[in-house]
């Protein structure tokens, strides 16, 4: 008969596993991903908000870059921003719309529909870093860019992004930290503000302000991007002559393969 094995008494939850050794998160902006259920050593998920769907990437380009950006936007050899709006904006990608100058508010003008240049080179970093931190998943690229300048007590109605776009839909927050405030709907309504079809949505009532830091990204996925609608609301406290803010909303269309 063979001699039993020697018999360990187990002290321990280690004498049953070998442990596993936490992996630390990385605090580079750039390896901050959103998770979406993955499980991968390098995950780190996004901030979430009470708005579902809603996350908010912080620092997620840092202060050369936002130099970078800026010093693009502002080089009038490259990049004419557009004032026929309260607020200069210029757009990358597709087509938009011109309205008549307020001198012609009276005549027959009518608004005009423009091409916009394509995506800038200049952005190509930015789209790889969101491409990187899977913010932009399965092959996509946004195609389409919207830039805004908020100053002073300029700020933009409540509206959710055009339905022929996808999700996400992404804005880069710049040189100020912006409250944005987000209005439920009763279910999801696509009406923009130029038409005025925005302000006829059915709300729910429920409203969520969030603050979205300089040098971060706001990804709206979900019921955030289809049933929630979103607006810089005016002349609030802190934001006084001199306050400034940059967005770059990026967006992406599913049947646009260029």
């Amino acid at each position: 008969m063979r001699n039993s094995p020697v018999m360990k008494k187990r002290k321990a939850i280690n004498d049953f596993f070998t442990p596993i050794a936490k992996h630390k998160a990385s605090t580079n902006p750039k390896n901050r991903v959103e998770c979406y259920g993955k499980e991968e050593a390098d995950c780190v998920t996004a901030q979430k908000t009470s708005v579902p769907g809603l996350t908010i990437q912080h620092d997620f380009v840092n202060h050369n870059e936002e130099k970078t950006i800026i010093n693009f936007l502002n080089d009038p050899s490259k990049c004419t921003l557009r004032t026929d709006l309260s607020r200069r904006t210029i757009h990358f990608g597709g087509t938009y719309c011109l309205m008549p100058s307020k001198s012609n508010a009276s005549s027959q003008a009518k608004p005009q529909i423009l091409q916009a240049p394509p995506m800038p080179v200049e952005f190509d970093w930015l789209i790889q870093y969101m491409v990187d931190a899977r913010i932009f998943q399965d092959g996509q690229r946004p195609q389409y860019c919207i830039v805004n300048e908020y100053i002073g007590n300029l700020g933009i109605s409540a509206h959710t992004e055009n339905f022929q776009f996808g999700e996400p839909v992404v804005g880069l927050s710049l040189l100020s930290a912006c409250p944005i405030r987000f209005h439920e709907l009763t279910e999801p309504y696509d009406g923009s503000v130029r038409s005025g079809k925005a302000g006829k949505a059915n709300k729910t009532g429920s409203v969520v302000d969030v603050v979205v830091p300089e040098r971060s990204l706001l990804v709206m996925r979900g019921e955030s991007r289809w049933k929630w609608q979103h607006e810089i609301v005016r002349s609030v406290k802190g934001r006084g002559v001199r306050w400034k803010r940059v967005s770059l909303t990026f967006r992406y269309k599913p049947d646009d393969k260029s």
